[in-house]
């Protein structure tokens, strides 16, 4: 994954925050401003150096990216904060693990044109950039060849052609990196021209930007999500009720607003939220601000990430006590993807 892009489609760029940024673009400050080494990040959490410095050579790999909202939901001198650990460089992810490959759910193998991928009747996802809002240790497009898909509107051409050629499809995934690092003229263009495939009835919203960088949730992605006949779902990842802040819960108020559906996914991964207690307190909070718990996935075995896999029978234990202490509707689904499969597979 890369977080550099032209400036006209990404805010993520080497300079400092220009001071007179209008509320509306606060959030491309906000990328400016993140945490870039593992260093600065440890000594604003008053962590020892021991904490990064044998992680340098993954962070070399796969650099750190982390921005300050996030990071002030991290427990100050805890190096096992839960938050934390999603996101610290680790010197495990340099350890090649038997059966964790660059490549672990086909991703290059569902190429229909670049940046186009599909592997499920009915929808088809677009790569829309390798810029994301934050770097999780476990990203299953770590290694995804992000530089060879397509940069400016321009250059989606033949993925929109396929889409309006393709009249089995009736929904477009807009995924990343994360689209929410594009600007919402780009998102715009892209909206519109999505929605003048009339086959196409949904366009769905894979981020993290409203759970890392609350701000990115204004008028103007409001405007362009909703703007369209497509109706509109946002999908974000949290994995930890400690990610649900205040401000969080504003900018999904703000979606739910605008009748926006809202669903999360959460990946099962060790030291994080590896336990019942935790998942139930998710669930439950996510309910509070009307967000719909989707998924519970299993660990997609990507290079670097091993030390995060949980068991599928500690997984399924886990599942079993949610199960009796919640609403079913309140139990996300347990599931892994397998490259090549038509949908994902439930696990319990």
């Amino acid at each position: 994954m890369n977080i550099v892009t032209t400036d006209s489609q990404s805010a993520s760029s080497n300079c400092i925050a220009n001071p007179a940024t209008s509320p509306s673009e606060g959030w491309k400050a906000s990328m400016r401003a993140a945490f870039r080494r593992a260093s600065d990040l440890a000594e604003y959490l008053q962590l020892p150096e021991s904490c990064w410095q044998t992680g340098q050579a993954a962070a070399d790999d796969f650099p750190l990216f982390v921005p300050r909202e996030f990071a002030a939901k991290m427990q100050p001198g805890d190096s096992r904060d839960p938050l934390l650990r999603q996101v610290l460089p680790v010197e495990q992810e340099t350890i090649a693990t038997k059966g964790f490959t660059a490549n672990p759910v086909g991703d290059n193998e569902a190429a229909l044109t670049p940046g186009l991928l599909q592997k499920y009747h009915g929808r088809a996802l677009m790569v829309t950039t390798g810029a994301c809002a934050v770097h999780c240790r476990y990203c299953f497009r770590r290694h995804f060849p992000y530089g060879e898909g397509p940069k400016g509107i321009d250059a989606w051409s033949s993925a929109l052609a396929a889409i309006h050629q393709d009249e089995s499809l009736h929904e477009i995934l807009l995924s990343g990196g994360d689209p929410l690092t594009l600007t919402d003229g780009i998102l715009r263009q892209l909206a519109e021209k999505i929605a003048h495939a009339q086959h196409i009835r949904r366009l769905r919203l894979h981020t993290r930007l409203p759970v890392m960088i609350p701000s990115r949730v204004n008028d103007s992605l409001l405007a362009w999500l909703t703007g369209t006949r497509l109706k509109p779902f946002v999908v974000i990842h949290v994995n930890h009720p400690q990610e649900l802040g205040d401000d969080v819960s504003e900018a999904l108020a703000l979606l739910s607003e605008a009748h926006v559906p809202l669903l999360n996914q959460s990946v099962l991964l060790a030291g994080v939220n590896d336990n019942a207690q935790t998942l139930i307190e998710l669930s439950e909070k996510l309910l509070d601000l009307n967000v719909m718990p989707y998924y519970l996935h299993q660990l997609d075995r990507v290079q670097g990430a091993a030390h995060f896999e949980v068991p599928r029978a500690e997984g399924l234990r886990i599942l079993e006590t949610m199960r009796s202490r919640l609403p079913g509707y309140a139990v996300p689904r347990y599931v892994e993807e397998i490259a090549g499969d038509t949908s994902k597979r439930v696990i319990g």
